[in-house]
């Protein structure tokens, strides 16, 4: 069975709230995995995993895990590129979604917009996430969801 997976550091609570509804009604489990200690939910089919502080050990502990036919929520574009290559779908809290024919090329500009703002060439990140965007998530977890659950 699919799991979903959620990089808990930085994934904002109206997307999580979100994915832990849709997941519910839906009867998907959902392994939440975080830094820092993470509230229980009253339900079975989401659990919890604590990892170590040091940099990227949500990142590296959902790679280690995530199986084909997994999805993973995350905003962190280098992970989803490894995911993907496992045979997982990815998706951001913007709704952004990490497949085999797209996420080389969203890591390759991930990277080169990292270049281009450490040499000050572009200053800023995108603006915080608004309606729209949870929109955009939730259209594409659905679409994701139901790609993921009609697999034989």
């Amino acid at each position: 069975m699919s799991r979903i997976w959620v990089d808990d550091d930085g994934c904002p609570r109206a997307i999580l709230d979100l994915v832990l509804r849709v997941a519910e009604r839906r009867r998907i489990p959902v392994v939440r995995v975080a830094n820092r200690p993470i509230p229980r939910y009253g339900s079975d089919l989401i659990s919890a995993v604590r990892v170590g502080s040091d940099f990227d050990a949500a990142d590296r502990y959902i790679a280690e895990h995530v199986t084909a036919g997994d999805l993973v929520v995350t905003a962190d574009v280098p992970l989803a590129a490894e995911v993907v290559a496992r045979g997982a779908l990815g998706v951001s809290p913007r709704g952004d979604e990490f497949n085999p024919d797209n996420a080389g090329a969203k890591l390759a500009m991930r990277d080169l917009m990292h270049d281009l703002r450490a040499a000050g060439s572009v200053q800023g990140g995108p603006p915080a996430p608004g309606p729209a965007d949870r929109r955009r998530f939730s259209d594409a977890l659905d679409r994701l969801l139901t790609r993921l659950t009609a697999r034989p």
